[in-house]
């Protein structure tokens, strides 16, 4: 008979004491003064029999508004999107969810093809020439491509777009506060990021440029006119992208991009209070050999058969801590095979379509908001979140929609100060006609 939890018997402790040659489990903190040692109570509730606690667990997780119960519209870098079954099918045997790092080979084919087919299936949708196996999530890969840019070029400056997610912002500025790197924000205009306030910040000092595509508010950034002024100055052009928008949109490698980097969260990953999720990177050939984390490449062994290896390893773990290209240790594997599993599932044609159908509901959404009396801000290009006006504090509106089983947008005035009484909506391709409409008039009825 399998068991999922094995308790600990007074006769299993007794056998485990004797082995190790003590009398007490108390003899084993001897070694710890007297006066340290805790003798009280701890604060906590006693404890209660299997049922009850399932009981009482089960309550509280209902006081949570999950995405079961209530039509979400909130996004702002984590979105509800559809999972193929599947996923959750291949991520449960056990082959995968307890494997680490594929450092044997020879007994870890599977795990390193599958990372094999990530790193492939970013290559192109990205238009990029390499990634790798993955990221802790799309913040620190922002942050590691400021470090490599910086490290490429020699240079001390990075300049970040204001329209780029605020939390990946401030990991870019913790990440370059310990390597002396300034980083100086750009101001965005409409909506998206300012071309002419670019050209005046930019100079021989500036290592990396960094553009969101689409961006925090939704919009889709002029790439190919901000890559000419970027490269013109022989900075590293980064660009952090949602990669489903990237089924739709042309790819940020078509533009020139040194390195693309962004979060596989939308790709079969829920989401899970904000985390754990996977970040992945991806660069052009030239940059290969300073790309952070781990590498799969494909190979022959004596026979011919084809396999796969982790290959060009540069991380601190392999070689001289000063000469290592990252001290980033480890990676999200299962996440970034949710994600490959999700592609597949979906195939180049179905990842295209969920693409397309989250810009044409966002685009009915601002139809219908309108038509309800709210104020569409930043119009032109955008995926699948927008920007609207409100006449109440957003906390406000948010609290009563809740009351409607509808999750609200994200607060904008948390972030941008000038954006105070702003609401940042997401629109998946899960939100239906009814959905949208039902949202609209309530927005619109408790706004007005």
């Amino acid at each position: 008979m399998k068991h999922r939890y094995l308790p600990m018997t007074e006769e299993d402790k007794a056998g485990m004491l004797e082995a190790i040659g003590v009398d007490s489990v108390d003899s084993l903190f001897e070694d710890i003064p007297e006066k340290v040692q805790f003798k009280g109570e701890y604060n906590i509730k006693p404890a209660k029999s299997e049922p009850a606690l399932l009981k009482e667990l089960t309550r509280l997780a209902q006081k949570n508004a999950d995405l079961k119960s209530n039509i979400s519209f909130l996004g702002a870098g984590v979105y509800d999107h559809y999972m193929p079954v599947i996923v959750d099918h291949v991520l449960s045997r056990s082959e995968f969810y307890t494997a680490y790092t594929p450092y044997q080979p020879e007994i870890s084919q599977g795990e390193l093809q599958a990372i094999f087919e990530f790193q492939t299936m970013i290559c192109e949708l990205t238009g990029m020439d390499v990634a790798n196996s993955s990221m802790y999530d799309g913040g620190t890969s922002l942050a590691e491509a400021g470090m490599l840019s910086a490290g490429q070029t020699r240079r001390k400056k990075i300049l970040i777009s204001s329209a780029v997610h605020p939390e990946s912002k401030e990991v870019v500025k913790t990440y370059a506060k310990g390597q002396y790197i300034e980083v100086i924000e750009i101001p965005s205009k409409d909506g998206v990021t300012d071309a002419e306030a670019l050209s005046d910040l930019i100079d021989a000092d500036v290592a990396a440029v960094m553009i969101q595509y689409p961006n925090f508010f939704g919009r889709v950034e002029p790439l190919k006119e901000l890559e000419e002024i970027i490269h013109a100055n022989k900075a590293m052009f980064v660009v952090s992208s949602n990669p489903l928008s990237l089924g739709a949109l042309t790819p940020p490698g078509k533009f020139g991009a040194d390195i693309v980097v962004g979060d596989a969260q939308p790709f079969g990953i829920p989401t899970a209070f904000g985390g754990p999720h996977c970040g992945y990177f991806a660069v052009t050939n030239k940059l290969m050999r300073k790309v952070p984390g781990r590498l799969v490449g494909q190979t022959v062994d004596e026979q011919g058969r084809r396999g796969f290896v982790l290959t060009l390893q540069a991380r601190e773990q392999h070689i001289r801590r000063d000469k290592a290209t990252s001290n980033i240790c480890s990676n999200q594997a299962l996440n970034a095979l949710a994600a490959s599993v999700a592609m597949t599932a979906l195939g180049r044609q179905g990842v295209k379509d969920m693409a397309v159908a989250n810009i044409q509901k966002a685009h009915y959404a601002k139809n219908v908001l309108k038509n309800n009396r709210v104020e569409i801000v930043f119009d032109g290009p955008s995926f699948n979140e927008f920007v609207v006006k409100l006449n109440k504090p957003v906390q406000s509106v948010n609290q009563a929609l809740l009351e409607k089983d509808i999750i609200g947008g994200y607060d904008l005035g948390r972030d941008y100060p000038d954006l105070q009484g702003h609401m940042l909506i997401a629109v998946t391709e899960l939100r239906t006609k009814e959905e949208i409409d039902t949202f609209a008039k309530e927005l619109g009825d408790f706004h007005a």
